[in-house]
């Protein structure tokens, strides 16, 4: 499945963003959907990853209470809200989409192109 993913930018700390990331399949509900961030220098991490009901969530520690990942399995996209943006939250951020849940990126067989997220100081 193809995976397009929107909505990066430059932001303050303390801002929010909201990530998109539409799939071209009619069987969006049949894929486990992540969010994945790659920061230089450092090895890609899970941020967030939703079911394909949407009913189960997982987040990384560092985002917890902060991000919010949804779905939407009619429009075949996933969402991530990002609020109260830290510095250390800049990074590429990747849509993901793969069978089952894993918290590695080897897990998914469908990546989004990426989305720069800056967050400033």
């Amino acid at each position: 499945v193809q995976l397009q993913a929107s909505g990066g930018g430059l932001v303050q700390s303390g801002g929010s963003l909201r990530l998109s990331c539409a799939a071209s399949t009619r069987t969006f509900s049949s894929y486990y959907m992540a969010w994945f961030r790659q920061a230089p220098g450092k090895e890609r991490e899970l941020v967030a990853a939703i079911s394909w009901s949407g009913r189960d969530r997982n987040y990384a520690d560092s985002v917890k209470g902060r991000f919010t990942v949804s779905r939407d399995n009619a429009k075949s996209t996933v969402y991530l809200q990002m609020n109260n943006l830290k510095p250390e939250d800049t990074a590429v951020y990747y849509c993901a989409g793969g069978s089952l849940y894993s918290d590695r990126p080897s897990g998914y067989t469908s990546w989004g192109q990426g989305t720069q997220v800056t967050v400033s100081s």
